[in-house]
């Protein structure tokens, strides 16, 4: 039995129910669900439309009920036209017919069920990351046995790291739903998962298990204008179908009710920042959206920012930041440990310094994002080319000696640590049949899609010189499951990867970044260093930059934190998180 293109009415639902009574029980009625992140009700088994309004009343702090289902949403909006609203999502659905999963696709990860508390926590943070509403992992991990909710994970069979997750939940069990369906919640992928798929393979096995459970349909609902997973579901075999869901006026869903209040295309960096101003009643006029400038007032306070470089940073401690070779000299003149440098200056001088530290980095004397950055030069025929490189952006060249180790950047604001990330460069991962330059299209596709277009892997010298090094080149053909590295330098905006390592950081590296911050007299800042791991005490720093990205460090509270030294009377509606690093205000 299923449902056509239109879900039934309460009054229809319940005839169908009628006609299977005698064999399989009573249609149970007004059926919701909790999942941790809220509750869901499934809006056709209330009886009256007020019903349903009068159950989202109930929603509880910091969570977000939906009411799907919804056959007269006008009459529900009617009963708490200032409370909910009607949600801008389409629903989806696919009829489970064939199996979906595909083996073969399966290259180097594993989907499962939650079968470890440590999992249930890896699907707490993607949640984290992707800015949505965070569960207590123990209520996953107590639902792991449950015959309504289940939670299946994408595990990298490599690191055992949790790359993605969805939830489904089975009406059949939940309310002995006569049309036999489920349906599909809370996928989420890791922006940074180097393995191509991840979320298409969660939904195939979701599909699968509610297949082999009898259920005859999958339902779904995505918003409206994310076409890029319309067409990933549209490719599954999903269609439309016609039906309503209704939400309440809560901080998470703000962004769905108040409108296009700010049209202008602001990169993530700025949108975050204004996305948590405005959710404090902070006004926020953009001055600049191409380039990321806004004010934000509130009273008699305005601050003018450009991302998370505010009228709070002086032009001479920004102008300290800029410059490496400066940024050096005060570093060590603070007592911190920096790496060996000089002034690209004559080609003898160069090489000299060359030979004297066997392995150097070369980067323009100001810049950003890592352009005109080449690590590791160890003869002299490349340092040429190095130099040649970093020209481009700078006149000014800065030689210094190369340290192995592990990429971290610390973030700190107001003179306090928020959080702690390892920046690893971009790696792919081999199917048997594209090539690395192929890989690498795709993997810098998902990455600029991920990042509203911030990170990109290019195809320079840089990343055919790192495949040299392996005996690799752009056109070799890697075998399925083979990780590879296709870049030196571990830069968020040439295709790097940030992993937050806020909890477990020595104390001895949050001391040092933040007196870098307190000599530089810089109150938020990115100090990059060199470590051999978070939790020890050995480090070099690199650099210290100024308007260090927000967005990159989900799921400490950086914006958050942010906001609060703008407007430190403000509160944030979202925050409930607390950052790793103790002591932390």
């Amino acid at each position: 039995m299923r449902f056509s293109d239109q879900p039934p009415s309460y009054q229809h639902l319940k005839t169908m129910q009628d006609k299977k009574a005698d064999e399989e029980g009573t249609l149970q009625e007004s059926v919701w669900v909790d999942c941790g992140w809220g509750r869901v009700l499934m809006g056709h088994t209330f009886p009256r439309p007020e019903d349903i309004a009068r159950e989202l009343l109930n929603e509880s702090a910091g969570m977000r009920d939906i009411a799907m289902y919804v056959t007269d949403p006008h009459v529900v909006l009617a009963a708490a036209p200032q409370t909910l609203f009607l949600d801008p999502s389409d629903t989806y659905r696919l009829d489970l017919e064939n199996p979906l999963v595909d083996d073969s696709q399966m290259h180097g990860i594993v989907v499962r069920q939650v079968s470890t508390l440590a999992e249930a926590s890896g699907v707490n943070e993607l949640y984290l990351k992707r800015q949505m509403v965070p569960t207590d992992p123990e209520f996953i991990w107590a639902q792991r046995t449950s015959d309504q909710l289940v939670w299946l994970v994408a595990v990298d069979q490599a690191t055992d790291t949790v790359l993605g997750t969805v939830m489904g939940i089975n009406h059949c069990t939940l309310f002995n739903d006569p049309s036999e369906g489920c349906s599909l919640w809370c996928l989420a992928v890791d922006p940074q998962a180097s393995h191509p798929g991840v979320g298409e393979q969660l939904v195939r096995h979701l599909a699968d298990h509610f297949l082999e459970l009898g259920c005859s349909y999958m339902d779904l609902s995505v918003l409206h204008d994310n076409q890029q997973a319309k067409m990933l579901y549209e490719k599954l075999g999903f269609r439309q179908i016609h039906t309503f869901a209704v939400k309440n006026k809560n901080a998470y869903n703000q962004m769905l009710f108040l409108g296009p209040e700010l049209e202008e295309n602001l990169n993530p960096y700025a949108r975050i920042i204004v996305d948590e101003a405005r959710s404090r009643g902070i006004s926020v006029d953009v001055l600049d959206a191409e380039e990321g400038y806004f004010r934000l007032s509130r009273g008699g306070t305005q601050i003018d920012c450009r991302e998370s470089l505010s009228e709070l940073t002086s032009a001479v401690a920004m102008s300290r930041c800029q410059d490496k070779l400066v940024t050096h000299r005060w570093l060590q003149r603070a007592g911190l440990c920096t790496p060996s440098y000089r002034v690209a200056g004559n080609a003898d001088a160069n090489v000299a310094f060359l030979e004297e530290h066997k392995r150097v980095v070369v980067k323009p004397a100001i810049g950003e994002q890592g352009q005109g950055i080449t690590v590791g030069v160890e003869t002299p025929a490349a340092l040429e080319q190095a130099l040649a490189e970093a020209r481009r952006h700078c006149d000014r060249v800065v030689l210094e000696s190369f340290h192995p180790g592990q990429d971290l950047r610390i973030v700190v604001i107001g003179y306090k640590v928020v959080a702690a990330a390892i920046r690893k460069p971009p790696e792919v991962v081999g199917d048997g049949s594209r090539s690395i330059e192929e890989l690498i299209e795709k993997l810098s596709r998902r990455r600029s899609a991920s990042s509203k277009g911030e990170s990109r892997i290019p195809l320079d010298n840089d990343t055919t010189s790192c495949l040299s090094e392996q005996g690799l080149s752009l056109g070799t053909v890697l075998e399925s499951g083979r990780v590879v590295r296709v870049r030196r330098a571990a830069n968020f905006h040439t295709g790097g990867t940030i992993h937050d390592v806020t909890a477990e950081l020595h104390p001895a590296l949050a001391a040092a970044a933040v007196q870098a911050a307190e000599y530089l007299h810089i109150p938020v800042a990115g100090i990059d260093l060199i470590v051999e791991t978070p939790t020890s005490a050995e480090y070099v720093i690199i650099e210290a930059n100024e308007r260090v990205g927000l967005a990159n460090h989900e799921p400490q509270p950086t914006v958050q934190r942010f906001v609060d030294l703008l407007f430190p009377l403000s509160t944030s509606v979202y925050d409930t998180r607390e950052s790793g690093v103790k002591g932390r205000a």
